[in-house]
């Protein structure tokens, strides 16, 4: 009997995995991809250059892999200072005016 349940469980879990009726919603659009240009990464120096096309400035997050925010900046130039990073993986979320994205960022 447990089995069968088991049974039906996954096979419901199968099922609400693949349906197309409900999407999770994204505050961040994919076209702004295009709004902001991230050079170099992965980093192996201690600047990493943000442009914006809106010229407005910046504001720039860096989370650690748990999530923690690590960083935080507000530039009106095209430079971010990450030498108080240390080498690893993060998440960067970028802001200017209307258009925001997240990329992830490799510092070696």
């Amino acid at each position: 009997m447990k089995k069968i349940y088991l049974l039906l469980i996954l096979i419901g879990v199968f099922v609400l995995s693949f349906s197309t009726g409900a999407k999770a919603q994204s505050t961040f659009d994919r076209n702004n991809e295009k709004e902001f240009q991230v050079f170099p990464n992965p980093v192996s120096g201690n600047t990493l250059n943000i442009t914006s096309k809106s010229g407005k400035s910046i504001t720039c997050r860096v989370f650690n892999v748990l999530g923690k925010t690590v960083l935080f900046k507000v530039i009106t130039t095209k430079e971010l200072d990450i030498s108080s990073l240390p080498t690893g993986v993060y998440v960067l979320r970028i802001k200017s005016g209307e258009h925001q994205t997240v990329r992830k960022l490799l510092r070696q």
